[in-house]
């Protein structure tokens, strides 16, 4: 009778083994909430798309980002969603803006204990929905859109930003807001920048949160998601601009483009797990198909394990607590 020579079972025999063998750890500093904050609100207004997901009043943003800090996550990434919106943004770089007013107090509540981050995109503040501003054809001119995003990077720095998330996917955006930050003194603000983002199917939940005006699609600045090579391409120039940490997004039908990133870049890999992302889990647990919280477990452990070193996803705090209980 023959037995086996190789015994990888040893190494699975008993919880401490496997603790201790263990080669991906995932910790609640490495998680980062995103936020959305409306104008106008008087108590918190639930996304139907995604259960358990708000948008938030100021006030409930100040709980929200509190009870963040008291999970030990590593930062927050806000959205504002405001009242009026034209065909330029303008309420994005608006020091009484929706977006600015709500970093200002985020700051000033939690701004020792976690990393305050701004999403930099004029999609929020359009009347078309458009990461930019149009030209006369109505296709979005990249060039005067970085105009935009400078006057943007410098409101949300201003108002206490300490990372600003690029996420609008024009050519040149972080050199650009780089040299604008650079030019006003504010030298330590970090950028985030959402290198490989790609246009696909995943961000429907999304647009309910921030109530988007999109008219057409993105295809023409949002990468195509059959192109991987193409991805890490972007991660590249942007660490060659002067990025401090390079993106991914969508997470999860992207980990192969995260880990070509990861294997390319010397600086922070970090990935968003997107809305939808977090829709789909959340409507197979409420139909009793998967178990939840596992599956949000595993779901993080494998962006991890593709090579992020943080992870924007909507269960941050949830996550967090469920780590710090031993789960």
């Amino acid at each position: 009778m023959s037995f086996p020579t190789h015994r990888p079972r040893r190494l699975r025999q008993s919880p401490a083994v496997r603790r201790l063998a263990r080669e991906t750890h995932l910790v609640p500093s490495q998680l980062v909430l995103p936020l959305f904050v409306r104008e106008g609100l008087a108590e918190p207004q639930p996304i139907g798309s995604m259960p358990g997901v708000v948008q938030h009043s100021l006030d409930s943003m100040r709980r929200a980002v509190t009870d963040a800090a008291d999970a030990g996550v590593g930062g927050v990434m806000l959205f504002g969603v405001p009242e009026v919106r034209d065909a330029r943004g303008s309420g994005a770089d608006d020091p009484n803006g929706i977006l600015n007013v709500a970093t200002a107090l985020v700051a000033a509540e939690v701004g020792d204990a976690l990393v305050v981050q701004t999403d930099l995109c004029l999609d929020e503040f359009t009347d078309h929905g458009h990461c930019g501003v149009l030209a006369a054809d109505g296709s979005v001119d990249n060039d005067a859109t970085l105009e935009r995003y400078a006057a943007m990077g410098l409101a949300q720095a201003r108002a206490g930003s300490v990372m600003l998330g690029l996420s609008g996917m024009m050519d040149g955006q972080v050199a650009h807001v780089r040299a604008a930050l650079d030019a006003e003194g504010y030298t330590d603000t970090l950028i985030l920048a959402y290198s490989a983002k790609y246009a696909g199917a995943f961000y429907g939940p999304f647009r309910e949160a921030v109530d988007s005006q999109l008219k057409g699609d993105r295809r023409t600045y949002q990468l195509d998601p059959a192109n991987g090579r193409e991805g890490v391409r972007e991660a590249l120039i942007d660490a060659e601009e002067g990025a401090d940490v390079v993106m991914v997004k969508p997470a999860l039908p992207y980990l192969d483009v995260l880990a070509d990133v990861r294997a390319s870049v010397d600086i922070p890999v970090w990935a968003y797990q997107v809305s939808g992302e977090y829709a789909m889990v959340e409507a197979a647990a409420a139909h009793g198909w998967i178990s939840r919280e596992p599956a949000i477990l595993e779901s993080l452990l494998s962006i991890r394990r593709a090579g992020a070193d943080a992870i924007l996803t909507y269960w941050a705090v949830e996550a967090a607590r469920l780590l710090a209980a031993g789960r």
